[in-house]
């Protein structure tokens, strides 16, 4: 998420500019900048929510699972790793070396909630937090409390010297880029630069000792060339950003792994390390690296103008929609590896799915859009956010997926799988990387680009912007995700003509997914009346956007309907696990069935291509859910060695919302026909 100076209370900053409203140096260099992307996000600061779906997630963040991270990293001593570094002394009490990334991570969330709801308390704890991460630093700025703790018992992932198991293991520029996007986002939340001095001496070391003449590593896993991004848009100080293109640079020349084995541990595919990024054309290795790598390379391209990394990352966007992206918006289908498979490999019944890798495809989509200013990628995004995603929070807010299952049969156990949801995990990142992207999501609504407006998630509420040096609020008033009936109140302080761009999604206009992995089985294709003041206007499609230019006034007022049918999405028949299966799609949200709607049993239910599904919203179920309801076919088995086919009603609730109530059977694909069926258990 791109991170805007914000507001606090009592005072306010004209749109588009709160960036200047704080910054304390650095000036010339913003005002001189001119290379960036060509599209530019409206800080989430500047878009209040009312909504009943996002909203109330992003409050129970607040209350329950900001506080609840912060408690269990004190109580599993991730806390007191650094406390113990600050010492010298103790034994490093936890497993892995990354683990002081789960403190910057639930720091980085919790400074976005606090720049949306200011809490003194929580502020006062972020500084004594700090505080102590401040202590545990070496005075050259080095950070990493598995070697400072004790530099002569590191253990095995930790080299004996500083960064020399860094391509592989030690996580040490890892934690180094979690630091300074955490540091960008207290800053810009407090406007005290405490966190921010700390990350910018760790900086300014990493600069001295990698480069040019100096060490070069491709960093194991990505993300310190977004956090030194973070930083070169912070402070203006251009060998940030000249490192994140080294880091980037340095992939594709180790000569210790072997080009020819298939193997993705030996051949650097694991690592995005077997060729040079501007080489590369398929999303590849382990899922959560790669996405935070192809992050990267999209800032760069935008920064720099490079239009090789440019080019890469559009090559690789491609095969991972058109190749390696589960219905429901997941990547990463392996779970050796927590990687990407080759290219159709996506079975069911092990699929890996990690929550942060779905966090970090968010990141990759948004700045694809952000350089194309195409609707495909925020179809892609809207996806992940919808389904994918957020399944991997229990909707208390305090329970967790480290993994997300397409199928769970009671039959089949793999030690990949999660059936049931967790508090916390040993390696607890997906908990706080979902305590970080969770409040920035109303920076997702809307985008600009000079005098066009673009609309591109459909969430109750308000955003402030400018056009034209004029301010402009517009209003969205819907029921989405559930009802398609969209209403936009457009407030300029005085006429000013702009054009509104708002997103069609695809799958409004009969397009499951952005490729042909996925296909709706009947042609739907509706014709979307949008109109203006209650008039029906002409507009014309761009890119996925519905484009009205006009001058506007105060209260116009924009509508239209996107038509929400029950739809079933059929796969690639290179999906070959998906063969004669069908899944089921409602607007947005993909649904799955559970045990505990279906009699128990999920594995038996039988979907044929004309089955007619009713939808009712249920406001007691699952904190408020549209239900689909069907008479499908379920094969049961009367006897060990006879089953017959019976009819049931078929209750599909949101993929999302799985595993809130208990442990049991789930699907999302279901046989089309009894002969398709092959999971008949007891």
């Amino acid at each position: 998420m791109f991170v805007a100076v914000h507001h606090r209370e009592g005072k306010k900053y004209p749109a588009g500019k709160a960036l200047l409203a704080v910054l304390l140096f650095s000036f010339q260099y913003l005002f001189a900048q001119q290379t960036d992307y060509p599209i530019q996000a409206i800080p989430f600061t500047q878009v209040s929510l009312t909504d009943h779906f996002w909203l109330p997630r992003i409050l129970i963040n607040r209350k329950v699972t900001i506080p609840a991270s912060f408690e269990r990293c004190e109580s599993t001593g991730r806390v007191k790793n650094f406390v113990m570094a600050a010492k010298h002394a103790g034994k490093f009490c936890t497993r892995f070396p990354f683990d002081d990334t789960d403190i910057y991570k639930t720091i980085e969330g919790a400074s976005y909630s606090l720049a949306l709801y200011p809490d003194p308390k929580l502020e006062a704890y972020l500084d004594s937090l700090i505080v102590i991460i401040g202590n545990a630093q070496e005075p050259d700025g080095y950070l990493y409390t598995a070697r400072t703790i004790n530099p002569d018992s590191v253990g095995s992932w930790v080299g004996k010297e500083r960064w020399v198991k860094e391509r592989e293991l030690s996580h040490e520029l890892y934690n180094a880029g979690h630091l300074y996007e955490a540091a960008v986002a207290h800053y810009m939340a407090t406007r005290k630069k405490s966190l921010l001095t700390i990350a910018l001496k760790n900086a300014d070391l990493v600069c001295s000792v990698f480069g040019p003449g100096k060490k070069s590593v491709a960093p194991g896993h990505e993300i310190v060339e977004m956090g030194l991004v973070k930083l070169f848009r912070v402070t203006g100080e251009k060998k940030y950003l000249s490192t994140a293109k080294f880091f980037l640079e340095a992939r594709g020349h180790y000569t210790g792994y072997d080009p020819n084995s298939r193997d993705p541990f030996k051949n650097g595919a694991y690592w995005q390390d077997n060729i040079p990024v501007v080489d590369q054309d398929e999303a590849e290795g382990h899922a959560v690296r790669a996405g935070y790598l192809y992050s990267a390379m999209a800032d760069v391209a935008a920064l720099t103008g490079d239009d090789s990394l440019k080019q890469a990352v559009d090559r690789i966007w491609t095969n991972m929609v058109s190749r390696k992206m589960y219905v429901q918006g997941s990547v990463g289908a392996i779970g050796n590896g927590e990687r990407y498979g080759m290219d159709y490999e996506l079975p069911n019944a092990t699929a890996y799915n990690e929550t942060c890798a779905s966090i970090a495809n968010v990141y990759f989509n948004y700045r694809m859009f952000l350089l194309h200013g195409d609707a495909r990628y925020m179809d892609v995004l809207e996806k992940i956010l919808y389904n994918g995603l957020i399944s991997g929070i229990g909707l208390d807010g305090k329970s967790f997926f480290y993994t997300n299952a397409m199928q769970i049969t009671d039959s089949f156990k793999h030690p990949d799988i999660e059936f049931t949801r967790s508090g916390w995990f040993e390696c607890s990142c997906c908990p706080t990387n979902l305590v970080r992207l969770i409040p920035s999501i109303p920076g997702y609504v809307y985008a600009e680009k000079q005098d066009n407006l673009y609309v591109n998630l459909f969430i109750n509420g308000k955003g402030r912007f400018s056009v034209l040096q004029t301010p402009v609020e517009i209003e969205q008033k819907n029921e989405y995700p559930w009802k398609g009936n969209l209403l936009f109140i457009i407030q300029p302080q005085k006429e000013v003509s702009f054009a509104m761009r708002i997103r069609i999604p695809g799958w409004a206009q009969d397009e499951a997914m952005p490729s042909d992995l996925y296909h709706f089985i009947s042609a739907k294709k509706s014709n979307i009346i949008i109109k203006v003041n209650g008039k029906p206007v002409s507009y014309r499609m761009e890119q996925g956007y519905a484009v009205i230019r006009k001058t506007w006034q105060k209260n116009d007022r924009v509508e239209l309907v996107l038509p929400m049918p029950v739809r079933k999405v059929a796969a690639n028949e290179k999906l070959t696990e998906d063969i004669g299966k069908l899944a089921i799609q409602r607007g947005p949200i993909m649904y799955c069935a559970e045990w505990k709607d279906n009699e128990g049993k999920a594995s038996n239910l039988i979907v044929p291509a004309d089955t007619k599904f009713i939808s009712t919203f249920q406001p007691g179920l699952l904190n408020g859910v549209t239900v689909l309801k069907a008479t499908v076919p379920a094969v049961v088995i009367q006897h060990p060695d006879k089953t017959a086919t019976v009819t049931r009603t078929l209750t599909a609730i949101p993929y999302y919302s799985w595993a809130n109530r208990g442990k049991g059977e789930m699907t999302v694909w279901f046989p089309a026909t009894v002969k398709n069926s092959t999971s008949l258990h007891k």
